[in-house]
């Protein structure tokens, strides 16, 4: 293992996501110990000015795959785009940040390199030259660590388990432009209108802190209350498929197996049981707190702090005093 290893940074209307940049991070991080070179490629439309940020975090060589084409993500476009970019550099390691996207498309460019996809990965070691990555499994219920074997190594990090460098702007890396001839096989879906919801609502797997809401908040319109201390904690606010079947949320705030895998510094459960559904999205979060009437919900046995009681009372009252601590 010695050639270099390439790293997808994901961006979205011209804006690198977070996280991005602990993936190239890791990407170094491993390239150090390997001693070999880290390049990062960029897929979208207009996306010549991205090209400079990923040296900050210590990619050595930037890739750009600028085309009108690739404006919306589609599987099978984006696929061509980054196996091009593996052909061009002959990677031994192939790295994504595990967001929808990226083990969508981590699938997809393993199967066209013949080769298996470690997904969701918390960790990442190193035996002699061989990769070990540690990934949940069984709902999270269970960690397994496997080795692989098989070259170039496919992965996908679990966002906010690995920390991004602190950038150095006075880095620079060479950036160059990679032309990728798409065929109309490859253009089979095209992508005509991304629908957005208004306003400035934090994305749940960007966020350091969230406040999730399950049934026990009985009714939608209670809801405002956990947007409230998200307010107050600049959070994201998420939601467990109850709330979400019930259709009191959007499928977008829904954090699980089926939802949305998150890993903020701080999870609030607000009246959410801990079904192994929803555990299984947010049980690696770094601190856990509970908020529920049932003292013997699942949730308590992994919460960090766990509140007995009311939530429709003790949230509005923990997010007067948290007020009272910002002034």
């Amino acid at each position: 293992m010695s050639n270099s290893i390439l790293v997808f940074a994901e961006q979205r209307d011209g804006q690198f996501k977070s996280t991005s940049f602990e993936a190239i991070s890791e990407g170094r991080r491993l390239g150090d110990t390997l001693k070999t070179e880290v390049v990062t490629v960029i897929i979208g439309a207009g996306v010549k000015d991205l090209g400079k940020q990923p040296a900050f975090y210590g990619a050595n060589k930037v890739i750009i795959i600028d085309d009108e084409k690739f404006k919306h993500y589609t599987n099978a476009t984006y696929t061509k785009a980054v196996l091009s970019a593996v052909k061009k550099v002959n990677p031994d390691v192939v790295l994504f940040s595990a967001t929808s996207l990226g083990k969508d498309l981590a699938a997809s460019v393993a199967a066209g390199l013949a080769t298996s996809v470690a997904q969701d990965c918390i960790a990442l070691s190193l035996e002699g030259k061989t990769i070990s990555a540690r990934r949940p499994v069984y709902a999270g219920k269970a960690l397994i660590t496997a080795k692989i074997l098989k070259n170039p190594a496919v992965i996908s990090l679990r966002p906010k388990v690995f920390t991004a460098l602190v950038p150095d702007e006075s880095k620079t890396a060479p950036v160059e432009d990679l032309k990728v001839d798409l065929t109309a096989d490859d253009c089979k879906v095209t992508v005509k209108e991304v629908g957005k919801y208004s306003g400035a609502k934090k994305e749940l797997t960007e966020a350091d802190v969230i406040v999730s809401g399950g049934r026990g908040l009985k009714d939608p319109a209670n809801y405002k209350i956990l947007e409230e201390l998200a307010q107050v904690f600049n959070a994201a606010v998420g939601a467990s498929r109850a709330a979400v079947d019930a259709g009191w949320r959007p499928h977008e705030d829904q954090v699980g197996q089926t939802g949305k895998t998150v890993c903020p510094n701080v999870y609030i459960a607000c009246g959410i049981s801990g079904a192994i559904q929803h555990l299984a999205g947010m049980s690696s979060s770094k601190c856990i707190i509970a908020i529920n009437k049932d003292a013997d919900a699942p949730i308590f046995k992994i919460a960090n702090y766990g509140v007995v009681g009311d939530l429709l009372k003790c949230v509005p009252a923990l997010t007067e005093e948290l007020k009272k601590v910002k002034k």
